[in-house]
């Protein structure tokens, strides 16, 4: 098969003239017409004390300067983890799901994004930040200049004692699996810079199977444990077990290209995102493309809901699994349709 042709021209959305007047007229809310289910709420003290020992957190390992923790508050971490884990045993293992969020969060935006990132040097970065929670094994010596070094800067030091926590109740099975998850978006993350990097424009499932990387996967990879359970490996490896896990990511990542769609269109018209693939490849306005990639994760969601209720009516630990994933789909929807200090829609209705 022969290599489809690289795209060399610059990226550039077919949107209307006037972009900053397009953001400009805004909404919030859930997005109209997007298959979601509601979401158990949040309980408000829960919510609380995990903002309460995540701020404490953040601040005893020192990951970021002050001036950073008013987009801190803003986040809203503990709301989100309270949403997405409604079965939690307890509230340390909420707060450990908060601290591998804020931490995957922290290397996000310090190594690839706008607070210090650049996709020049990217996959140096990552590796290091890999081995933060995938340990190096060599000599004496060459081992003790890693643990310095693993703890030199934030995201290293987020990562590495935040799945410390994690794998002190996880078992080694569920912690090798998150370690897993955390390659694959790191992979993401390289795949997106290159394209920055050369210019590319993606084709549509392209873009897709670059997000189906760099996603919130990690973050699903924890429900069973979190719930004090463990979907056993010989069962989370099965194929058709990996498609319902992978199909739930899918739809909660297309969720943030929907709700960061104005956010990203205000800071940078050309970031990649599924309405902007969508509009570059189909020669759509910005608006059908926005509404086809409504379509398009209604129809991923379906699949998912579909699929997961089928193999769960054989199988108790199956359905319990699957309601996990469910129920942190259905609470991240909630919270980036809540969450106005970050999200508003674009005025399409």
């Amino acid at each position: 098969m022969s290599a489809p042709p690289v795209s060399a021209a610059p990226f550039t959305p077919p949107g209307p003239p006037d972009l900053a007047g397009s953001v400009r007229a805004r909404r919030g809310g859930a997005v109209p017409g997007l298959h979601h289910r509601p979401a158990v709420p949040a309980d408000p003290a829960k919510v609380e004390e995990v903002d309460r020992r995540l701020e404490a957190w953040a601040r005893g390992l020192d990951l970021f300067p002050d001036a950073w923790f008013a987009d801190f508050a803003g986040f809203q971490f503990g709301r989100a983890v309270v949403l997405q884990h409604p079965g939690a045993v307890d509230l340390e293992r909420l707060t450990t799901a908060g601290k591998l969020l804020l931490a995957e969060n922290v290397v996000d935006d310090c190594y690839c994004e706008d607070r210090g990132g650049s996709p020049r040097g990217l996959g140096g970065r990552l590796i290091m930040a890999q081995s933060a929670i995938d340990p190096f094994h060599g000599t004496p010596e060459t081992e003790a200049q890693w643990r310095d070094g693993m703890q030199t800067d934030g995201p290293r030091r987020s990562y590495h004692w935040a799945l410390q926590e994690y794998a002190a109740f996880a078992t080694p099975s569920q912690t090798d699996r998150f370690l897993h998850d955390i390659a694959r978006l790191h992979l993401g993350y390289l795949a997106e810079a290159a394209w920055a990097e050369t210019r590319y424009v993606p084709r549509v499932w392209e873009y897709l199977v670059m997000r189906q990387f760099n996603n919130f996967r990690p973050c699903l990879s924890i429900v069973d444990a979190v719930d004090g359970y463990e979907l056993p490996e010989a069962v989370y490896a099965r194929p058709e077990i990996q498609r319902i896990t992978a199909l739930a990511c899918n739809a909660t990542t297309i969720v943030n290209d929907l709700y960061s769609f104005t956010k990203e269109l205000a800071n940078d018209p050309t970031h990649l995102n599924l309405p902007q693939v969508v509009a570059a490849n189909d020669r759509r306005g910005l608006k059908a493309a926005y509404l086809r990639s409504v379509d398009i994760h209604n129809e991923i969601m379906t699949a998912f809901e579909e699929e997961a209720a089928a193999l769960s009516a054989g199988s108790p630990l199956v359905e319990r699994y699957a309601e996990g994933l469910a129920s942190w789909v259905s609470g991240n929807h909630e919270w980036h349709a809540t969450n106005t200090h970050r999200y508003h829609l674009p005025n399409y209705w």
